[in-house]
């Protein structure tokens, strides 16, 4: 199958989804349907839509499993509506399986991230060192900790592809977000980035982005900026707050600019920002909504917020 210029082998197909979604990977064969992480609850139709259109072109019975590589809710947001439509099987890293069991929405993150995911159920896990069945392929199950503590990536060595989750993107990776309430995460970005490295990898398919096939490019940029983060952990605080409102704006559209506030003020992760940057709340709150809009990710239009760019 061709994607953006790329050849993929038979079985795979990638739906490329933006930022409140991440990508979603759909694997077929004669034994198994997977799909690789699920996008935000906020398009789970839109997710449904798209599976349920895989499985009628090709003739398929079913969805037997959603795999997901981390449960940031933009990566396990559609399970709960995939599982209602097909019955399917859901696979989670193995460090989150007491979290979702019991449903611990402070240890998966979504009140940590002032983000929502509609509660599912797990039926098996993705332990690091292991394989697992993708459609017709084996994929190896490797550990990538640093924008996720327990994220896993998947690669697949015959054809020399890595679904790389947000570990690696074409340009950079996704938040650190550890770093943000005071644990590590620099260290881990490098081991990972290390780890990636190593591999053989024709094509790279990131959870955010198109496939790219540069991974060393890819690598010297994400190390670039590893290292201008790391330099000042303020840099990394100042960042991820940014993209935490910018994602909830996407979500939004626009919101009035007391209740973002209140959002801010609400959001343990935003809070443990403002706490490292020496602001209270109002003024950390204020400073935030006009570093959207300096950025040009924003605007203001009286008394909303309103998602730009």
């Amino acid at each position: 199958m061709q994607k953006n210029g790329l050849l993929l082998p038979p079985g795979i197909e990638i739906y490329e989804r933006g930022w409140l979604s991440a990508n979603n990977i759909f694997h077929f064969g004669d034994t198994d349907v997977s799909l690789v992480d699920s996008g935000y609850y906020a398009h789970s139709k839109m997710t449904v839509d798209l599976v349920s259109h895989a499985i009628q072109k090709h003739g398929l019975p079913g969805l037997n499993k959603v795999v997901n590589t981390h449960l940031h809710s933009d990566h396990c947001g559609g399970n709960a509506a995939l599982q209602k439509q097909f019955a399917c099987e859901i696979y989670i890293p193995v460090a989150e399986a007491l979290a979702v069991k019991d449903w611990n929405v402070n240890l998966l993150s979504y009140e940590n991230l002032g983000q929502e995911c509609p509660e599912f159920s797990h039926h098996g896990v993705l332990v690091p060192g292991q394989e697992i069945l993708l459609g017709r392929y084996l994929w190896q199950i490797l550990a990538a900790p640093g924008h996720d503590p327990h994220s896993v990536m998947l690669y697949q060595a015959e054809h020399r592809i890595l679904i790389s989750a947000d570990a690696l993107w074409e340009e950079g990776f996704g938040v650190i977000f550890p770093e943000l309430w005071g644990e590590s995460g620099f260290e881990e970005v490098a081991q990972t980035l290390d780890l990636i490295e190593s591999l053989s990898v024709a094509l790279v398919i990131p959870g955010h982005g198109k496939p790219f096939t540069d991974l060393a490019k890819s690598i010297e940029t994400a190390r670039s900026r590893l290292d201008y983060l790391a330099s000042s952990p303020d840099r990394n605080a100042r960042h991820g707050a940014k993209v935490l409102l910018k994602y909830k704006l996407l979500e939004w559209q626009n919101k009035e600019i007391n209740l973002v506030n209140e959002w801010i003020g609400n959001t343990p992760a935003l809070r443990a920002a403002a706490k490292q940057l020496h602001m209270e709340i109002p003024e950390f709150s204020q400073w935030l909504a006009q570093a959207l809009v300096k950025s040009g990710a924003a605007k203001i239009d009286g008394a909303y917020l309103v998602d730009y760019g």
